[in-house]
């Protein structure tokens, strides 16, 4: 038996319809639009340390693009998570460089602009990539002077440490010292260009202490 529909259902009908589609739509615009933004703006520089040569992903959720940190340091060896822990990490961990050789080896990021204030972050997880299951301990140093020391709380639980820094020259080097703790590694390192009116201080640089995101209601969403 045939079900009769009069013409304004139809035309809510065909209205709920053109608006489910345009929602997707739009959902997949802003997306794009999303990754188009974090590829395009200057002052962006970010590196997966160990990622293989001309190599570089889109991270899904930022949509922000990571190239190979292998033009920005000469030293060191690239390895990888164990399969295991790599599937419940975010890729941009994936990677890692490690320092077995030497006390201090460094990286240097040209292309800058001195007198600009930036955030660099530098992003470290262990997971046990080298199979010996002990959390080493080593200093990170802007330049040649002390930034912070990197220590771990457990294996899968990534440590970042965040400085807001006006360089001097057109270039910074990012380095790791071997305290005879264990080898040191990093995981990724990120520039962001800043306004020089963000975060203004009298003198030197601010490092991170705390962040807190109050009202979240979604436990795997964050910023970068």
């Amino acid at each position: 038996m045939a079900v009769s529909v009069s013409k304004p259902w139809l035309l809510f009908i065909l209205v709920i319809a053109i608006l489910a589609v345009n929602s997707k739509l739009a959902v997949g615009d802003h997306r794009r639009t999303r990754r188009e933004l974090a590829a395009d703006i200057p002052g962006f520089i970010t590196l997966s340390c160990g990622l293989p040569a001309n190599s570089s992903f889109e991270e899904e959720t930022s949509g922000i693009r990571y190239i190979s940190d292998v033009t920005f340091v000469d030293t060191g060896i690239s390895r990888s998570l164990p399969l295991e822990i790599k599937g419940n990490m975010k890729q941009y961990v994936w990677y890692l460089r490690s320092f077995p050789e030497g006390i201090r080896n460094c990286y240097t990021i040209n292309n800058i602009t001195r007198g600009t204030k930036y955030l660099i972050r530098a992003v470290f997880l262990y997971g046990n990539y080298d199979g010996e299951d002990k959390l080493p301990e080593f200093d990170l140093h802007l330049g040649a002077s002390k930034w912070d020391t990197v220590k771990f709380v457990n294996a899968v639980k990534s440590v970042w440490k965040e400085l807001i820094h006006v360089p001097s020259l057109n270039c910074i080097q990012i380095c790791l010292v071997n305290k005879k703790l264990g080898t040191p590694f990093i995981s990724t390192i990120e520039l962001r260009q800043l306004q020089n009116t963000t975060y203004e201080t009298l003198t030197g640089s601010l490092a991170l202490r705390y962040r807190y995101d109050v009202g979240n209601t979604k436990s795997d969403q964050y910023y970068r």
